[in-house]
């Protein structure tokens, strides 16, 4: 039996957003749980869809010791503070140290994090971990799909699992795939690793595993474990980061060297032939309400407000989707959920049947957007607090703040709208649903999401339409404006190389 330190820092920082993360960020519960230290960990994050749940699962059946250390994350947006990380990741470093000595660390991370400090916040964080415990004791970790994987993160490890889904269904998998790495490492198996950075980006739009190329890749991925290829992985990174690492990247383990070179360069090879394949189709909104309303086939369609993602960085308050199903006199009409807390406040201070004039959205100062000025009835209020049944984030309790369902009365349209306190990536039908929305009798269903959606709303969508309304969240990279970014690297699939 084995002692086992496990913590976990968890950020995807858009560096092209307006508004950065502080400590009070990850303190706070929001989608999921806020900063735990100690003895709570495990109980907090027990059930849901998260890689420390997951290891943590597969090493107590195992008969492990655990050493809580300290969990958190925080919504993705801009810069994680100088202050949040030195207070997170110190915390970690000290609970560390004093449960010294152990046999073995596991961390829960992103791979994307970018700090005020550090460009490459899990580097530095592994770095830190990896002076406290010396070269001998086993580091391992998980990462996100859209990890910017990095040279330290690769060299502080002795093994990385990453996310093989997007939407991410196997969080909790890919945390459980993390312990079986580390199990053969205290077994006393060889683990040589690979690692190999592709020379282009993928915007999130064409990075969805369900369709092409991506489902033949990651079936090459997990086609390569077999034997002493222990474990494969790769990460379509997150592109909206300026940084000099940002862009895919993949790591193999192997028992020994060759072996694990082999199967990076054979994965790599595909992932380079695949280049011309990606896709990343978007309608301008207009076009996509039109589109919708032409198409009754007694479901849904589904329009996905791409651009203003707040689980990508978007302020989730832009209005150009909504004022466009205004515009277009859009019937049976919904969307969620736009962040507007002094909309959400008023909504509640008048209650349920009663009707009052509001600028809608455009509260975070995102340069170019305006508020929907317009006239609005409550239909139906929540504190913000429900639980999440759909595939991602199945387990997960929300503590959103003040939430609503108005009625817009202006325009001649019937469009609704789900009004929280915080953002919120609308992936799970519980948006709605817990305000009463029937999702079956609606002609469309619009979400501020890019492609976790997909898991809980294709399978009642007639069609899917990714919309191209402007957000913080860029999916068309060309003359993005990266001043970090390493040169060469190509800014879309087939796209022009970065000068």
């Amino acid at each position: 039996m084995a002692c086992i330190a496990v913590g976990g820092f968890q950020h995807e920082t858009n560096t092209f957003a307006p508004m950065g993360a502080s400590y009070a960020d990850f303190v706070k519960h929001d989608a999921w749980p806020g900063l735990v230290r100690g003895p709570a960990l495990f109980e907090t994050v027990a059930g849901i869809n998260l890689p420390v749940a997951g290891f943590v699962e597969a090493a107590r059946e195992d008969g492990h010791d655990l050493v809580p250390l300290l969990w958190a994350s925080a919504e993705p947006s801009s810069y994680v503070t100088e202050d949040a990380f030195e207070r997170i990741v110190g915390a970690i470093v000290e609970d560390l140290r004093a449960a010294l000595p152990v046999d073995a660390v596991y961390l829960d991370l992103h791979g994307a994090m970018v700090a005020a400090h550090h460009e490459d916040g899990e580097g530095e964080a592994l770095r830190r971990v990896r002076d406290v415990v010396g070269p001998r004791i086993p580091v391992v970790a998980s990462l996100d799909f859209h990890a910017n994987v990095t040279d330290a993160i690769a060299r502080h490890a002795d093994a990385l699992t990453i996310y093989r889904t997007y939407p991410h269904l196997d969080m909790a998998f890919t945390g459980a795939r993390a312990y079986h790495a580390l199990a053969r490492i205290l077994a006393g198996q060889a683990m040589a690793k690979a690692f190999r950075k592709l020379p282009f980006l993928v915007p999130l739009t064409a990075q969805w595993t369900d369709a092409e190329p991506n489902r033949a890749l990651y079936a090459d991925v997990a086609d390569a474990v077999r034997g002493t290829v222990f474990s494969s992985d790769l990460a379509l990174a997150f592109p909206p980061a300026d940084i000099a690492d940002c862009g895919p990247g993949l790591v193999a383990f192997a028992a020994t060297q060759a072996e694990a070179d082999g199967v990076a360069d054979e994965l790599m090879r595909a992932v380079l032939a695949a280049e011309p394949r990606f896709a990343n189709d978007m309608l301008c909104p207009d076009q996509a309400v039109r589109a919708a309303m032409a198409i009754d086939e007694g479901r849904p369609v589904v329009l996905a407000d791409a651009q203003d993602n707040p689980g990508a960085g978007g302020t989730a308050d832009t209005t150009g989707l909504l004022e466009a199903l205004v515009a277009g006199g859009a019937r049976r009409a919904v969307l969620g959920m736009l962040n507007d807390p002094e909309v959400a406040a008023r909504a509640h201070e008048v209650g349920v049947g009663a009707a009052f004039e509001a600028a809608l959205g455009a509260k975070s100062g995102l340069h170019g957007h305006r508020p929907l000025r317009a006239r609005f009835r409550v239909e139906r209020l929540s504190d913000g607090r429900f639980l999440c049944n759909g595939p991602v984030f199945s387990g997960t309790r929300t503590d959103l703040g003040p939430t609503a369902l108005l009625a817009i009365e202006s325009g001649g349209s019937d469009v609704r709208v789900v009004v929280g306190s915080n953002r919120f990536q609308c992936l799970d039908r519980a948006v709605f649903t817990h305000l009463g929305v029937a999702l079956d009798e609606q002609r469309i269903v619009a979400v501020k999401s890019t492609v976790h959606f997909r898991a809980d709303f294709d399978p009642i969508a007639a069609r899917t339409i990714v919309v191209e309304a402007p957000g913080a969240h860029p999916c068309r990279l060309v003359g993005l404006g990266y001043r970090n970014l390493r040169k060469g690297v190509r800014l879309e699939p087939g796209g022009p190389a970065h000068a």
